[in-house]
């Protein structure tokens, strides 16, 4: 083991010393390639991982990346709810047509599985990109549905209030000496809490609506995904104590735009009148 470990630190030195670039994920933990790189020692994985994430450069360059395809989703799910929201013809179209609204809700279930439990899909260029198009495509939609139903000034005061709430967690986020990966007990409660509401709310709404049992729902729902924000972001960072991999931007990005567009809803459902 110790001597697998040497020549792989050997080996990096020499590389770092003429200006290579660092392995790749798969290149460091990959059968066929070569003996240093192999995997074949308990723990060279890892090491070449956290190796990776020690790097500046690497680190750099994932935040980078992750943030231009979040702003291209933001940008994309901002258009469509503003389309949806200003535009009264389109705005009667797909309110008086709820099957879209149902089969985006299908497409988009399907496409979070498929980024989400399938590791090869979403690491194999493009057809990652292509999903998470799609998966844009169709969160867009159904947020913008969504909006349809509230009045225009709620609308865009939810999305300020959205704006700034993202902007203050992640400056906490980055800022923070709280290690919020280590908080997953808290997200699980908070989680439990919603699912017994949700159901709750599924029992008592066949016998009336009940405004003090979905504001608490509501209330919930913003705080818990604030909390997810935090989480995600601090994953991004990759200095506290659970990080995600470089090769996961695709993974990094899915996680923060839903965190967002689940944030955007709640706060709609907290603060926004119906027309």
């Amino acid at each position: 083991m110790t001597q697998g470990k040497v020549c792989v630190m050997n080996k990096t030195t020499k590389s770092m010393q003429e200006g290579a670039s660092p392995p790749s994920y798969e290149e460091a933990t990959t059968a066929e390639s070569s003996p240093c790189y192999s995997g074949g020692y308990y723990g060279d994985g890892e090491m070449l991982t956290q190796w990776g994430w020690h790097d500046q450069n690497i680190r750099r360059i994932f935040i980078r990346k992750v943030y231009a395809i979040l702003m291209t989703q933001l940008l994309i799910t901002l258009a469509i709810v503003a389309l949806f929201t200003f535009c009264d013809p389109v705005k009667i179209y797909i309110q008086a047509n709820p099957g879209w609204y149902w089969a985006s809700y299908a497409v988009f279930f399907i496409t979070y599985l498929t980024l989400s439990c399938c590791a090869g899909t979403r690491r194999r260029f493009p057809w990652n990109l292509i999903l998470l198009a799609v998966f844009t495509l169709s969160v867009s939609y159904i947020t913008g549905m969504l909006s349809s139903f509230y009045d225009t000034k709620s609308v865009m005061i939810c999305l300020g209030i959205t704006a700034m709430v993202c902007l203050s967690v992640t400056t906490f986020s980055f800022q923070t000496k709280i290690d919020i990966t280590s908080c997953q007990g808290v997200l699980f409660v908070l989680c439990m809490t919603m699912f017994f509401c949700g159901i709750m709310l599924c029992i008592v709404l066949p016998f009336g609506y009940v405004p003090l049992l979905h504001a608490i729902y509501a209330v919930l729902g913003a705080t818990l995904f604030t909390m997810f924000l935090a989480f995600d972001m601090q994953l991004l960072m990759g200095n506290k104590r659970y990080t995600i991999s470089p090769e996961e931007y695709i993974f990094a990005t899915l996680n923060i735009y839903l965190d967002i567009v689940y944030l955007f809803t709640f706060l709609l459902q907290i603060f926004g009148s119906h027309d």
